[in-house]
């Protein structure tokens, strides 16, 4: 956990749900300008079984990043992972955001998926991928908020919980997020 910016180190000290803790690990992943692709990136497709779905890096990812990330946490996938808003159907709905929770967010007639690591008072703070075209944690505007899931059988641990943030922390991303 190394890798995590220093304004999110706090995460670092935390037992997370194993979906964040994968996503941590993958922090700093970047798609490849141009022609070329990451071949991390275009594995992940075909660790999950999307490699005839995706193709090429810049084709939108952040719905490839949290279905890699649930697989290898031992998570189902919802139908079609790729689609950002399919993700709000995802397990079960969180009443209120949480450590770990899938976030889906309206970006224009599209969306965008990612895990919550916090909040502050009009930004949840988000793990995830294509931000910026890399893994990294950016904040995201509460009023594009869609809706928050998890996928706990046993009901919801207790390290899953609303974690508040000054609103120094992160920076407000404007780029396809």
């Amino acid at each position: 956990m190394n890798n995590l910016p220093a304004n999110y180190r706090h995460l670092s000290g935390l037992t997370a749900p194993k979906m964040l803790v994968v996503a941590i690990a993958l922090l700093g992943v970047k798609e490849t300008k141009g022609a070329g692709d990451n071949p991390e990136i275009l594995g992940w497709a075909n660790e999950i079984g999307l490699k005839s779905a995706y193709s090429h890096d810049e084709i939108p990812w952040c719905g490839l990043f949290v279905g890699v990330v649930a697989h290898r946490a031992g998570k189902p996938l919802p139908v079609n992972p790729l689609w950002a808003r399919n993700w709000a159907k995802w397990g079960n709905e969180s009443k209120e955001p949480s450590l770990g929770d899938v976030l889906v967010f309206t970006r224009g007639s599209a969306g965008h998926v990612a895990l919550y690591v916090g909040e502050d008072a009009d930004h949840y703070h988000i793990l995830g991928g294509n931000q910026s075209d890399q893994v990294c944690i950016v904040k995201k505007s509460k009023g594009d908020f869609i809706a928050a899931r998890n996928f706990y059988a046993m009901g919801k641990p207790d390290n899953c919980r609303p974690v508040h943030l000054s609103a120094n922390g992160g920076v407000v991303s404007t780029k396809e997020v």
